[in-house]
């Protein structure tokens, strides 16, 4: 890299970080970040009579954390704890007179309060059960609501709770018992055009399913297969989440795919392998680990290790900082193991993300005859402000290092063994060769309202852009350039018809081949030029809950660039237009 554009970026990178710190006392002191939990409870003796004064004492049960948290009850009995990072945590309540009370892997999630109610034992209690025969203990008029319950004296329930609204103490479940166990999609058409890796533009079912092994651990199946006989597909997927949520605790992915390309044409076969965890190391500091294994294969294989690490630490309650380090990502899901627990960013649904594993292969191209992967590395850090009480400011600097770039395009002038067709949209995947840029992003997302959130970003990247060599193989007449764009995005939900909105629009400087800030892209959702996505709720004609979604990218058709090249005239884009829709039914 030449010095003078490695000095300008060291340049924009402090002048913006000074520009963030910039900020109101006002904001200064603003309060913690929402997707902090809480904990409330109400301690009760055997006749249910509210106890005052029994010590509460709250620990996690994540490794290397030993700070204890203590509470005392008020006269009502009722105790409050607030900004508890999500994970399980062990609850020991102790009184004068009464038994101890221990109740392990309680969990506290994001931007929900865990509600406990605790019958304390008298220490007579174990004396009076040797003198009489045991009875059955009287069932309380309410005890049919408690079904989230690990024990009769200790039984945590979830509630949705605002922030400042005051702590509610009754048996809430009917937010519980709407959370959905398995989903079906009817869907049509593809994410990623000219990817034979990618789920085809094809009509297809595909469906998920948690299935609950115990209190918190269970397993997730997804699985999608199309229609089309003259080229079929099927894909199947299973989620391991033994603490019940990728967020807190481990999570291990296998995927299998088989499509074949065409009635005359080869058939692709893919494997991934994926782990992640999170790790959480006192109470600033996050890591989370993890990487994927893949290996696919058309005729001939090829394979690629890709790992990926976030470092995320609370510098201050408005300041924070996250060093990543990781490979490309695949444009087509966010990247989940990558959710922010401390900046808020919501938690990925479990059925979903499992039926997003089916389309995260990379693209898979066809370089001298012999298949090879997008494949590369992206480094980055950013400092994240909390801009009043639902907004944030990143400012990133990061290094993007590729072995293959993928271009996607159209047209015929290809030599077959550089190029492998999609049988669906006629296109194809390229590898444009190597890439190595730094750039820059500044991204502000601000939630308005509770139905309105607004997202703003700027990036400064280098991307694959034509070059002035004429008459020379496409890869040839190629080079990387840095580019700015600018992009924003509106989410919105319509409260009548609680109709879901997305709507963004992402303007490039120049003439691009590749994605500008294909990682920053990924994490924030942010598509090349115009693209809209709905998702409409249907009435509740049959069992379960019915919606209709439709999503389109690139919907003006912007940025297709034709390339004559000593291989002819083809059409390349950094993004197609492309359309996905159909129903979806959660039950």
């Amino acid at each position: 890299m030449k010095r003078g554009p490695a000095l300008c970026f060291w340049v924009f990178l402090a002048s913006a970080v000074g520009v963030c710190g910039l900020g109101s006392p006002a904001a200064a002191q603003a309060p913690a970040k929402p997707s902090l939990g809480s904990l409330s409870g109400v301690v009760r003796d055997g006749s249910g009579i509210p106890q005052l004064g029994a010590t509460v004492e709250v620990l996690s049960e994540a490794p290397g954390i030993t700070a204890v948290q203590q509470f005392l009850t008020n006269t009502q009995g009722l105790f409050r704890g607030e900004k508890l990072l999500p994970g399980f945590y062990t609850v020991r309540v102790t009184l004068a007179g009464y038994l101890p009370t221990l109740e392990k892997h309680v969990r506290i999630s994001s931007n929900l309060t865990t509600v406990v109610r605790i019958q304390l034992e008298s220490m007579f209690a174990s004396i009076e059960q040797l003198r009489h025969a045991p009875a059955k203990g009287a069932v309380e008029p309410d005890d049919w609501k408690w079904v989230l319950r690990s024990s009769s004296g200790l039984r945590p329930v979830l509630q949705w709770n605002d922030d400042d609204a005051p702590p509610s103490y009754g048996v809430v479940l009917e937010q519980a018992a709407t959370v959905p166990r398995a989903r079906i999609d009817f869907t049509d058409g593809a994410r990623r055009p000219g990817s034979v890796s990618s789920v085809g533009a094809a009509p297809g079912t595909a469906f998920a399913y948690d299935q609950r092994i115990d209190k918190f651990n269970h397993i997730i199946f997804a699985g999608q297969v199309s229609y089309d006989e003259d080229a079929p597909a099927g894909g199947i997927a299973t989620v391991w989440l033994p603490s019940g949520s990728a967020e807190t605790g481990p999570e291990s992915t296998i995927v299998l795919r088989e499509a074949r390309l065409g009635p005359n044409g080869p058939t692709f076969r893919g494997v991934r392998l994926d782990q992640g965890g999170t790790f959480a190391l006192g109470n600033r500091f996050l890591l989370r680990v993890g990487g994927e294994y893949v290996l696919v294969g058309a005729g001939a294989s090829a394979w690629s290790l890709r790992p990926r690490m976030k470092f995320e630490s609370k510098l201050s309650p408005n300041w924070y900082l996250d060093v990543i380090y990781g490979s490309s990502p695949t444009g087509t899901t966010p990247s989940d193991a990558f959710t922010s627990e401390l900046t808020g960013a919501p938690a990925p649904n479990a059925l979903t993300s499992a039926l997003n594993q089916l389309d995260a292969f990379p693209a898979l191209m066809w370089r001298n005859g012999r298949p090879v992967l997008e494949s590369g590395r992206h480094e980055e850090i950013a400092v994240e402000r909390r801009v009043g009480a639902r907004g944030f400011v990143q400012v990133a600097g990061f290094h993007d290092d590729n072995n293959h770039v993928a271009l996607f395009g159209r047209g015929a002038g290809l030599p077959s063994s550089e190029f492998l067709p999609d049988f669906y949209t006629k296109g194809f995947a390229y590898d444009g060769g190597h890439s190595n840029a730094w750039g820059a992003r500044v991204a502000l997302r601000e939630r308005i309202s509770d139905d309105l959130e607004f997202t703003t970003i700027y990036a400064f990247s280098g991307a694959l852009v034509p070059s002035n060599v004429l008459d020379a193989v496409l890869r040839e007449a190629i080079r990387t350039d840095p580019l700015h764009s600018l992009g924003a995005n509106v989410n919105a939900r319509v409260p009548r018809t609680n109709t879901h909105f997305n709507a963004g629009y992402k303007w490039i400087s120049g003439p691009a081949l590749s994605r500008v800030d294909a990682y920053g892209e990924n994490m924030y959702q942010m598509n090349p030029y115009l693209h809209v996505g709905i998702r409409q709720p249907l009435p509740h004609f049959a069992l379960g809950q019915w919606e209709a979604n439709a999503e389109c990218d690139n919907l003006l058709a912007q940025g297709y660039v034709t390339m004559n090249t000593g291989d002819g005239q083809i059409l390349i884009m950094p993004a197609a237009r492309s359309f996905r829709g159909g129903l979806s039914v959660q039950f």
